[in-house]
């Protein structure tokens, strides 16, 4: 099959977690014999007036074409963000150029649904990989100004005061005079109807996908409250594999304490403050820290971070490794913690560890309670509550049969030939007889 998949952003330049799915989705189908092409934004700070340039190269033999637009100068930037015509005229001759068999997005943040609408139109089959809340929410996250959870049904005022208040002056009067502004946000109908529109075109564009793939149900039963039709979304887990991890590598290297590693975004929606504060709140206990993960997005938060490291050797920010190093990385850890503040969808460190036979003590929040089962594979602590978390980790410390036990509780993580199993079932009913079967994995 002839697949155009199209992904925000792709290697080498961004390595997140979705740039790194389309790129393992592309070559692994590329080992299948299909032929994958990739599109992706690769800046949108440059570009031509009222239009995108586009530069066509290859990464790792897949052929990628990267575009480049000023979205600041859209005449609409708000609209821009998930409408993109700039986008979709390009898409329009891109495809009618290629016309694959499916024209599968990842993800849907930067592309736009623009990009659906276009392939559609073309009567190009299309295919949607969730990877977040993006078609949501455009903060992406589902978490509010305020530091708490969206919940559904999605209130377009809510939404119009939350993206206010990522602006300061209408965050500090927020939490002086809250009622006050709830009236006054009420009043602001232009940027209520900025974010109806959003909704409204998303979810219709969603509801013309061929087939939808959630990596989680809960991220599945989500989209489908908030109004996208149940026969559409299909729950297929992401596969890991590790080809190089010898059974040796299953054993810990011995350690005199508790070691807790966290791998990911050093970033303050992923919670490691709260590993931190609970780590500090057992002065006297056996054990270290470690998260690993980049500490340059989001100096501010990091800052933080050190402020809650200074005078303690058994916190550390590790920075970031390499990809094959996860195993070594994984092998002097004990438990990872996952302390995620906002839902989260189907994490890779989580498949990553028990892949490694590590134990993961997670938020009881969103997907996360759906992978770490409380006391048979890991443990679940009250969201955002350093003490809950603290009290999850004194038990590890306290009762040596707790950690074995949990290491015997993980069951085997999909493979990734697996999910490319998954996936071209997908591809060939939406190219051929239509008819979707989840694959329930």
């Amino acid at each position: 099959m002839k697949i155009v998949i199209a992904v925000h952003h792709f290697p080498p330049r961004y390595t997140g977690g979705a740039e790194l799915r389309a790129y393992r989705t592309a070559a692994a189908l590329r080992a299948r014999s299909h032929e994958v092409h990739v599109v992706c934004v690769e800046r949108i700070d440059t570009g031509p007036v009222g239009s995108v340039a586009w530069e066509d190269s290859a990464y790792d033999g897949i052929a990628v074409r990267r575009l480049s637009f000023n979205l600041a100068a859209a005449p609409d930037p708000f609209r821009w963000e998930y409408d993109n015509p700039w986008i979709g005229h390009h898409l329009r001759e891109f495809l009618d150029e290629q016309y694959p068999d499916v024209f599968h997005l990842i993800g849907g943040y930067l592309m736009s649904g623009r990009a659906l609408r276009v392939a559609h139109q073309l009567g190009i089959p299309t295919v949607v990989t969730l990877t977040d809340f993006w078609f949501l929410c455009r903060r992406i996250w589902m978490l509010r100004s305020n530091g708490q959870v969206s919940t559904l049904p999605i209130n377009a005022v809510t939404c119009a005061r939350c993206l206010g208040e990522e602006k300061r002056r209408y965050r500090l009067p927020g939490r002086i005079a809250p009622r006050l502004m709830d009236a006054f946000w009420r009043l602001q109908k232009t940027q209520i109807r900025n974010v109806e529109a959003r909704m409204a075109f998303l979810c219709q564009t969603l509801n013309q996908v061929d087939a939808i793939i959630s990596p989680s149900q809960f991220l599945r039963s989500i989209f489908i409250e908030a109004g996208v039709e149940p026969e559409r979304i299909i729950f297929s887990r992401q596969g890991r594999d590790f080809p190089d991890l010898m059974p040796e590598m299953l054993e810990k290297t011995p350690s005199s304490g508790l070691r807790v590693g966290y791998i990911g975004q050093i970033a303050w929606h992923k919670g490691v403050h709260l590993l931190f504060e609970a780590a500090r709140r057992m002065p006297n206990a056996s054990l270290s820290v470690r998260a690993y993960g980049d500490t340059t997005p989001f100096p501010e938060y990091t800052a933080r971070l050190r402020r809650l490291m200074a005078g303690s050797e058994r916190l550390k920010l590790a920075g970031v490794y390499r990809r094959q190093e996860v195993s070594q990385v994984l092998r002097e850890l004990d438990v990872i913690v996952v302390p995620s503040l906002w839902y989260e969808n189907s994490p890779n460190a989580i498949l990553e560890a028990f892949a490694h036979r590590t134990p993961v003590v997670a938020s009881n929040l969103g997907a996360l309670a759906e992978l770490v089962r409380d006391e048979e594979n890991g443990l679940l602590f009250a969201p955002g509550d350093a003490d809950d978390l603290a009290r999850q980790l004194r038990r590890l410390l306290d009762d040596p049969c707790l950690l074995p036990a949990l290491r015997a509780g993980i069951g085997p993580v999909k493979s990734v030939a697996q999910e490319m199993d998954e996936l071209e079932e997908i591809y060939r009913a939406v190219a051929g007889d239509g008819r979707l079967r989840s694959p329930n994995k």
